[in-house]
């Protein structure tokens, strides 16, 4: 309860707490006693009843033990509403309110029990969607696997981002060798614009790309992230970097062979919009994002940078959720030769395991060379 509560009066700001936490708290010492000592029987009414006020005893027992179970100072006022219609048995529900210097947050939900003797706090997920769904790749150039594949992952990206360049060089490359047409890649917008100053004029390029080419989108998009600290050359201007990533989007254009006028009318026009409802749909209810890189594997959000072993087991967990098999586990390397004695040799019944050699992600190639 104390984590809920501290995080409802950060700032007097709405509760957006992720952890399920459920906190049964019993409002007396030992059970054999009743919480009132005029309790009624059992054949009378219930101690809480919707639609009517709790007794002023009541409604500081419960201030009471929030105050001292989430440790809220006596600068926060403790407002209890008429109790309504609770969703579980035996329960019905209260909302509490915190005011401080005139601000108040939202009201945060609590369950009582009928028989007054348990206060309940806890939060309700919806589990009718698919967690998948909450993370659109619909019109984002694919990577990998078929629209149909068993794994989605989709990654929020800024192409100035550095820790996305080293994501987008080692783990995908690594990812799609591994797991072939079982997993399908996209990237959704996600600029820094505020801190990158360039990631948004790359991004609406990207698109402008992506629109008329997915292979094109990828070419601009691998060779971006490779080479992003050359962008804005040695002057290291953002005029600079806008013009090369212009130039870098024609030459992948010309490339492709796409419409010249078509796609310089794209690149010309920098029309961020909608760069900007993709920034406004990640910052806001479920995905609340605020920085890169992000992934989402069918749904699950994974923060910044994580082994690739770790990514591994996200993967392969999803994809038996789909009723399908994840492939073998690599080997582990191959421990090096010594050099100043002679190797081991097999005799004919011995087989020596030889781990396969990783291969290094693909050299980005410039586009339009």
């Amino acid at each position: 309860m104390r984590e809920i509560i501290v995080g409802v009066l950060n700032g007097v700001r709405p509760l957006r707490s992720l952890a399920l936490i459920v906190s049964l708290v019993a409002l007396s010492c030992h059970a054999q006693t009743s919480v009132l000592s005029h309790a009624p029987a059992a054949t009378d009414s219930p101690v809480i009843q919707v639609g009517v006020k709790l007794s002023p005893e009541m409604a500081r027992r419960i201030e009471v033990m929030i105050r001292n179970r989430s440790s809220v100072s006596l600068d926060y006022t403790i407002s209890i509403d008429t109790p309504t219609p609770g969703e579980v048995a035996g329960y019905d529900q209260i909302q509490v309110t915190f005011s401080t210097n005139g601000k108040s947050t939202q009201p945060v939900p609590f369950l009582i029990s009928t028989d007054g003797k348990t206060l309940a706090q806890f939060n309700k997920f919806d589990l009718s969607q698919d967690p998948r769904d909450s993370v659109s790749a619909k019109g984002r150039p694919p990577r990998g696997g078929p629209e149909n594949a068993p794994v989605l992952v989709v990654g929020y990206d800024d192409l100035e981002c550095p820790f996305c360049a080293k994501m987008n060089a080692k783990i995908f490359p690594a990812i799609l060798d591994r797991y072939k047409d079982q997993v399908r890649v996209v990237y959704r917008d996600f600029p820094l614009y505020d801190i990158h100053p360039w990631a948004m004029h790359a991004a609406v390029n990207a698109n402008c790309l992506g629109d008329m080419s997915p292979a094109g989108y990828w070419n601009f998009v691998d060779y971006v992230h490779a080479h992003a600290d050359e962008v804005a050359g040695t002057e290291k201007t953002v005029a600079k970097a806008n013009q090369t990533l212009d130039k870098l989007a024609l030459d992948e254009g010309a490339r492709q062979n796409l419409d010249p006028t078509a796609l310089a009318t794209c690149v010309q026009k920098q029309d961020i919009s909608r760069v900007k409802a993709s920034i406004q749909e990640a910052e806001g209810e479920p995905l609340r994002i605020s920085s890169t890189p992000i992934l989402f594997v069918n749904g699950e959000k994974i923060e910044g940078e994580v082994p690739i072993e770790t990514l591994y087991q996200v993967i392969d967990d999803a994809l038996r959720a789909e009723g399908q098999t994840p492939p073998p586990a690599p080997l582990p390397a191959a421990p090096p030769v010594s050099t100043t004695a002679p190797a081991a040799t097999a005799t004919p019944s011995q087989t020596v395991p030889v781990a396969p050699v990783a291969q290094p992600a693909p050299t980005a190639v410039k586009p339009g060379s």
